[in-house]
């Protein structure tokens, strides 16, 4: 019933920088994207790295790259947008949520 479920997405600007680090850094190809959360006193910070899958993990393909999310953090990426900016103050993976962005409607 679930089997196309992705909790999160990925833009394709991401998923292409994730490939790049994949290639360029050397990650073992058994390795996946781990996307996580940490704990903090106003709520979660989403986070980003590489990691082999555990056996707490559900996996998924998301943008041809395999992601693993700790079954206990899917509910704090659920609706969540993965993307990749670059600004003048830096750069770096930016989580969004999919329903808080803004659309124009006629009135």
């Amino acid at each position: 019933m679930f089997s196309n479920f992705q909790p999160i997405t990925i833009t394709k600007r991401a998923a292409e920088e994730v490939k790049k680090i994949m290639n360029t850094k050397g990650i073992p190809t058994e390795y996946c994207l781990r996307i996580g959360v940490k704990g903090g006193g106003c709520g979660v910070s989403l986070l980003v790295g590489f990691d082999k899958p555990k056996e707490t993990d559900q996996k998924f393909i998301i943008n041809q790259i395999p992601v693993i999310i700790d079954k206990k953090h899917t509910m704090y990426v659920i609706g969540k947008e993965m993307d990749y900016l670059q600004t003048e103050q830096g750069q770096g993976f930016s989580f969004i949520q999919q329903n808080d962005i803004n659309t124009q409607t006629e009135s």
